[in-house]
């Protein structure tokens, strides 16, 4: 049994990464790709944690052990499931007891066992103190809702520059509207483990393309550590014609259930105003997809230039976008090489 710092124990490809937190532990944030396999279920870690805090570490390690050794068999069973080759990376909270006696177990068992020193807990903590972040060449682009970014991004992508989908990340398009179609959110802690994953595997010497977004997505906070990058990116903006974005807009969610675009203004009914969202449901009950896409678009246009300006991007540059998503990208690239970015 090998116990391994943070890098080592993330580089260990051939291992399977194995947590053994309670599923709820589990579930409110994990290592991307690990398995769980928990030595204890919910109720159970309750009832150690009670016993530990008003008895005795003592007493909570044998109450443990009457939990755990009933299932001796299923976790080696379930270990062998989850990683046939028999090569596995634990980690519990602290990177303690529950780690320490799977390892022990499995390594008994004729696994090749790797322990995480510190637990899901240094693994988080090396999250929020890494170099990465302050090493991020990143160039934002913006454009009012409705400018095609997000294609573009992805467009970007598959010309060989280097991307980091926020919205992607995060299952939301970061509106009113933004969780239509998409699955249900993770937890923010989630969102970040999957954000230094993306970021993990960046090649710090080249430049990493970004939308512009606002501190939140959906029920996702954008972490400081990312923020302060952010707001020091090269800021290129979009300029589309307010028609292609009302048609860009109907094209994006009038394949959706009209009760679904109905339930989204009404979250905005307040900053919409009462008499614009009457006339946007009103649209939306004759099919009229166009005036209802022009009722969103000027209230998303202010929302827009008010965060765009408090965000500041003293490093800035307009663009305007061409009719076709390449000829957007390849202006897009030629103006950073332009700019030395």
């Amino acid at each position: 049994m090998k116990v391994l710092g943070v890098e080592a124990f993330l580089e260990r490809g051939e291992h399977v990464i194995l947590d053994v937190r309670t599923p709820a532990e589990y579930a409110s944030g994990h290592i991307p790709k690990a398995r769980n396999l928990p030595l204890f279920s919910n109720e159970e870690r309750a009832v150690v944690g009670t016993i530990y805090k008003q008895e005795s570490p003592e007493a909570a390690f044998i109450k443990g052990l009457d939990f755990a050794g009933l299932k001796m068999a299923t976790y080696v069973e379930t270990a062998i499931e989850l990683a046939p080759a028999r090569q596995v990376s634990i980690h519990c909270w602290r990177g303690g007891k529950r780690s320490g006696s799977l390892a022990w177990l499995l390594e008994f068992a004729g696994f090749q066992v790797n322990v995480l020193e510190g637990g899901y807990k240094a693994y988080r903590r090396a999250i929020r103190e890494s170099n990465r972040w302050s090493e991020l060449k990143l160039i934002v682009l913006g454009g009012p809702t409705g400018s095609g970014k997000t294609q573009i991004l992805h467009q970007l992508a598959a010309s060989g520059e280097q991307i980091i989908d926020l919205e992607g990340l995060a299952h939301h398009r970061g509106s009113a509207f933004g969780a239509i179609g998409q699955v249900e959110q993770s937890s923010i802690e989630q969102f970040e483990n999957n954000l230094h994953e993306v970021v993990s595997k960046l090649d710090l010497q080249r430049r990493v393309w970004v939308e512009n977004e606002s501190r939140t997505i959906g029920k996702i906070y954008l972490p400081d550590y990312y923020w302060e990058v952010f707001e020091n990116a090269f800021f290129i903006e979009l300029e589309v014609s307010f028609e292609q974005r009302v048609e860009r807009l109907v094209h994006e969610y009038a394949c959706f259930p009209v009760k679904m675009l109905e339930e989204s203004f009404l979250k905005i009914r307040k900053r919409l105003g009462h008499l614009e969202c009457s006339k946007a449901l009103e649209a939306l009950a004759n099919q009229d997809f166009s005036t209802a896409a022009v009722i969103a678009l000027r209230y998303y246009d202010k929302s827009y230039r008010i965060s765009t300006d408090r965000t500041g991007f003293e490093k800035r540059i307009k663009l305007i976008a061409q009719t076709d998503v390449q000829s957007s990208v390849q202006r897009l690239i030629q103006q950073a090489n332009e700019q030395g970015l």
